[in-house]
């Protein structure tokens, strides 16, 4: 996109298919791209334009269908960045990967409309909102641009999230809300088709609240709506395999990612896209020969 024009036909085709997973094909892979200095997990940080562009460009090339770019870490307890800070960030970012290749996918991952419409009008084809349209210009930002909207749950704030999540009825309340604002973006005509629900694993959730939502994933995938999980490397991970570095915890979130295909999950954010290329390149082939005996 860009510009401040919504996408053509073609290009919303585009981004239909790389939101609606065929649930005989691998989850589409969302590739992490991190502009920041305190992501939690080390490995995924690129300060400067150039090692952020190529790590952007490598991550296309491995399998990525999107490449999801961050100015804000949103870890618990992560210190908040200011807009302006933000912006430079990432808007030189997605400028110079829109020129590379005009026809890869972008999600811009924040939680301020005005960052969105800077990285719509950049070229981002998709904002991955970690709050859920928390800022009130956010829904305007989505419907006036046509772009893809994920709507992501989290109790609390960053800074606090970890420190005491409670919930009555975790399922109840978190499906609810994401539902609720989904709606409300459908009232002002955004298309359904464009919307991604995803549960916020570890946004303010305890372990037992992370794995009920695991375990009860047909409430989202059922919703009419895409689904998005962002398990990649983090703290359920560790807390269930005993990793505490974030460095160590590949292998765990892969068995996540294969829960993720069993349950129909159409989108992955993930750290380690030629790994995954690689992990659903296998899975696919076993599935499919076991289909055809």
């Amino acid at each position: 996109m860009g510009d401040n024009l919504r996408p053509d036909e073609s290009r919303r085709k585009q981004i239909y298919s790389a939101i609606h997973r065929d649930k005989s094909s691998p989850c589409i892979i969302m590739g992490i791209l991190n502009v920041t200095p305190d992501s939690f997990h080390a490995d995924s940080r690129r300060l400067e334009l150039d090692d952020a562009v190529n790590r952007g460009l490598e991550m296309w090339e491995q399998g990525a269908i999107w490449l999801d770019i961050g100015g804000e870490s949103t870890r618990p307890g992560a210190d908040e960045v200011d807009v302006e800070e933000e912006i430079r960030r990432v808007i030189p970012v997605i400028k110079a990967l829109r020129k590379k290749k005009p026809d890869g996918l972008i999600s811009i991952d924040t939680r301020r409309a005005i960052v969105a419409k800077e990285a719509i009008d950049a070229g981002a084809d998709m904002v991955n909102d970690v709050s859920a349209l928390s800022d009130p210009e956010m829904a305007d930002v989505i419907v006036k641009s046509g772009c893809a909207i994920c709507l992501m749950h989290m109790q609390g704030v960053p800074q606090e999230m970890q420190k005491n999540p409670n919930y009555s009825d975790c399922i109840s309340e978190v499906s609810s809300f994401l539902l609720e604002k989904a709606g409300l973006l459908t009232d002002m005509g955004h298309p359904s088709q464009l919307i991604i629900l995803d549960p916020g694993i570890g946004f303010g959730k305890l372990i037992e609240h992370n794995l009920e939502l695991l375990n009860n994933s047909n409430i989202f995938t059922n919703s009419g709506f895409s689904t998005l999980w962002g398990i990649s490397r983090k703290s359920i991970i560790g807390q269930i395999t005993g990793k505490i570095d974030p460095k160590d915890r590949l292998y765990g979130t892969l068995a996540s990612s294969a829960y993720a295909f069993s349950n129909q999950i159409d989108i992955l954010r993930v750290h380690d896209v030629d790994e995954h290329n690689d992990f659903f390149k296998v899975l696919i082939a076993l599935n499919n020969s076991n289909s055809t005996d």
